[in-house]
């Protein structure tokens, strides 16, 4: 800081002019004199010149990157007097509170922005906003891009949520903190506006036809008109079904019926478009006749075991052997057929219960 310059800036200050002074720290609007990529120079309030120049040239907004002579532009005072005599500016403090500010207002307003994903991790995507870092949790992903993978398996996960790196995406800003330095965004926001929109045209009873998009172990999702639904493996079909990959696969048009609708979410059925089998299962069986049944499933309590397509029933394990079971599958296997006797038929429970027992149940056990 040379002598000269110090005379000025204490005459300055000894000066009327000394109220229009900012203080350090302050926050400044100034006439742009001159820019180029090295240094900003600004005209302070008629009695002083700022310079901004080197690192604090790179700010969070965008806005200072087409600076010209005769704007006007704020910047934060970060030191009092240079060895110009000059007040030293930044754009960064100023840049970054504006640029926090613009996300408080689209927060506020609820309006929709486009984000970058930088990584990602076990819990969502690293995004950018303009040049502020947010956070996109995987449970903010539209269906579209929701990671659904069979078992919930970590690993696989973050390798599906890999594959979004560099990409965009359009989202609602959710939680905004400055302090915190905290940006929380959502693509299921706008997803399920869309949703609601669509879902007017729709009510618990409609029938939809739709595409299988995935399978999980609960159910498998269903696409229809932009719109997307649930199948629960219990509404799959009025058989037991272990998986709904064993009934279905990705790709595969279904028709079903709307039989929930809570908020966004959509709940189908198919078996409510096939006529309950267990209605007329008195016609085909009768208690104490016997029948031959596959082994579908064999459970510590039991077989579960395939009359036909649409009728199974459960030969429970007091109903293998008149002697204790040690070793089930010493009695069966999966898919053995057996001869049963039907012992119990309960069609509204849809319960259908087989004896080996009754028939005289075989001594190796």
């Amino acid at each position: 800081m040379n002598t000269q310059a110090m005379s000025q800036m204490e005459e300055l200050l000894q000066s009327p002019a000394a109220l229009l002074v900012p203080a350090l720290g302050e926050a400044i609007e100034g006439t742009v004199l001159s820019a180029d990529r090295r240094e900003v120079r600004i005209d302070i309030r008629g009695v002083m010149t700022g310079v901004v120049r080197g690192r604090e040239l790179f700010a969070e907004s965008d806005e200072f990157r087409t600076l010209k002579t005769g704007d006007t532009v704020e910047a934060t005072v970060i030191d009092m007097e240079n060895e110009n005599g000059e007040l030293e500016l930044s754009f960064r403090y100023a840049g970054n509170r504006k640029a926090w500010e613009k996300l408080r207002e689209a927060f506020t307003k609820g309006e929709n922005a486009e984000v970058i994903v930088k990584d990602a991790n076990k819990g969502g995507l690293l995004v950018t906003l303009g040049h502020i870092r947010g956070f996109l949790p995987v449970s903010q992903l539209s269906p579209d891009n929701y990671p659904r993978v069979s078992g919930g398996d970590k690993q696989k996960i973050l390798e599906k949520l890999k594959t979004f790196v560099g990409q965009k995406f359009h989202v609602r800003v959710l939680d905004v903190n400055e302090d915190d330095e905290k940006l929380i965004v959502s693509e299921k926001a706008l997803w399920e506006e869309k949703q609601q929109s669509k879902l007017t045209q729709y009510k618990v009873g409609s029938m939809i036809e739709g595409e299988v998009t995935a399978l999980a172990d609960f159910g498998a999702f269903v696409k229809f008109d932009a719109l997307e639904g649930l199948v629960h493996i219990s509404e799959i079909g009025w058989q037991r079904i272990d998986h709904p990959k064993d009934i279905l696969k990705v790709g595969e048009v279904i028709k079903a019926e709307i039989i929930g609708i809570e908020g966004s979410k959509i709940f189908l059925s198919m078996k409510k478009l096939v006529a309950d089998p267990w209605r007329d299962v008195e016609k085909k069986y009768a208690i104490g006749s016997t029948v031959e049944g596959k082994i579908l499933k064999v459970n510590p309590f039991g077989f579960f075991v395939e009359l036909d397509p649409d009728i199974h029933g459960l030969a429970h394990v007091s109903e293998l052997s008149s002697k204790p079971v040690k070793d089930i599958e010493s009695i069966g296997k999966e898919g053995d057929v057996l001869t049963f006797k039907i012992v119990s038929i309960e069609p509204k429970e849809h319960r259908l219960g087989l004896s080996l027992k009754a028939l005289g149940a075989p001594a190796n056990v």
